[in-house]
Formats: C-alpha cells, structure tokens, sequence
C-alpha cells in the first residue's frame, strides 16, 4: 500500500476512542504523524498512541477539552511545539444529546446547551487556532453527521442543528482559506457502532433501517477511509464539500 501521507502531521480532536482512534489508526497507515486530543481517557489515549507508534510514526496524546474555548491555542500550540508543523486536522470530538421532542417538559436544556458549546463552538474555537498555525496546502475536516442532510426521526433537532451548522461553517471557511490550498470538507457518518452510538448501532429499529438503501450500519473504518481520502492527496481539488458515508440514508 502505498503511503501517501508522509511527513504531514495530523492532529485527531476526541482521538482516544470510537471513530476518532479509528481514524487515527488510518492515517499513521497512511505515513502521518498523529497527535489525539482527549478528555479524560488518558488510558484510552495512550494505548491509541503505542498502536500509531507500532506503525513507525511518531504520536503524541494530548489531554483538552474542547468545551474549553481558551484550551484550542493551547492545543494548536502544542502539537506544534511536539511535531514542528500541523498539515492535517480533524475536528472529531463531539457529543450527542437525542431522544426528546423539543416540547417534552423533561427536556435538559443544559445537556443541549453544552452540546452546542461542544459541538459547534469547540470546533470553531479549535478551527481558528489552526487556521494560524496550518501549512499551505493543509486540510481541514469535520466529523459532522448524516442527519444534517435529513432527519427522518423526531427528538433530534439540536444535534441536528449543531452538524448542520458545523457544514456551513466548513463552506465558508473553505472560501477563506482557497488562497492557500488548504481544502475544507465534511464527513457525514450514518449510525456507527461507537461509544457515542453504541445502543442504537446495535438495535437499529426496523423503521430507520428502512431509510438505507444498504441495509446495515457504518463501520468506524469506513468513515475512517473517507476521512483519509479527503487528507490525502487525490482530494486536492475538493473543498467546502459534504460527504455522506450512510449506506444511501440520505437518498
């Protein structure tokens, strides 16, 4: 297999599980050098960093939370300060709140409040320190979801929206950041058996299933391989795109 991304450095925002060790895994394979982010998973991170080291590349995990605004320089910051430069990043981390219409009297709105902060906020926050810091010719790439392109199901409107927002927001910075060859794009997971999705990937009701063309969920590594391909590059030419990886869901 051919490596394509040698000598570049990636940063993995929320890499120390789920899709964002998977996608970490996928671009050491690939030749990058990777730093993850993580909250609290220190264990988590470490193991996630011996597997990249395993693979001849250099990692590195680095404890942030990204409901942190002022943490995303201090980040941006040392993974250069580690690594010398910074070509790739992939905004991963992020946290879903589902399940509840927007007038059901026991809705948190402190649980959803949060989500935003998180979801949208944190990765703007973590976005603007890169922009600084980012090689010409970089790439920048949002783990967004299938469900800003359609929600098919109620009890979802402000994840929805925090995705939705994350798409736009890639757009326009795609637009800012043309001049210096540095591509902006969206990965749109479907239902992936991960941490954050662990309960519904593995007892999709038969109504949901209905709406996928391909009848099963995603799998981490197949998200992983699209988010490597916008890294790579025969994705030099595509920018402020959205990508759906949902087994045709969104048709």
């Amino acid at each position: 297999m051919q490596k394509t991304l040698i000598g570049k450095v990636a940063l993995v925002t929320g890499g120390s599980r789920g899709l964002g060790a998977a996608t970490a895994e996928a671009l050491a394979e690939q030749g990058a050098d990777v730093a993850v982010s993580y909250v609290a998973s220190a264990e988590k991170a470490d193991v996630v960093v011996e597997k990249l080291k395993a693979k001849g590349v250099r990692a590195v995990a680095i404890k942030s939370d990204q409901a942190d605004l002022s943490s995303a320089k201090t980040l941006i910051d040392a993974v250069v300060s580690h690594f010398g430069q910074l070509d790739i990043l992939v905004n991963n981390a992020g946290i879903a709140v589902q399940g509840k219409k927007v007038d059901d009297p026991q809705l948190n709105a402190d649980e959803l409040d949060r989500m935003w902060h998180v979801n949208v906020l944190g990765a703007v926050a973590t976005t603007r320190a890169a922009a600084q810091k980012l090689s010409d010719g970089g790439r920048i790439i949002f783990i967004g979801s299938a469900i800003a392109s359609r929600t098919a199901f109620p009890g979802a409107a402000d994840y929805t929206g925090t995705k939705a927002a994350i798409a736009g927001y890639a757009k326009a910075i795609g637009r800012d950041l043309g001049p210096r060859n540095i591509t902006v794009n969206v990965v749109q997971p479907g239902i992936m058996p991960t941490d954050m999705a662990s309960a519904t990937a593995h007892n999709v009701p038969e109504a949901v299933m209905d709406l996928h063309a391909i009848r099963r969920v995603a799998t981490v590594e197949e998200v992983a391989a699209t988010v490597c391909f916008f890294a790579g590059p025969n994705a030099d030419y595509i920018s402020g795109g959205a990508l759906d990886v949902a087994g045709g869901y969104q048709i």
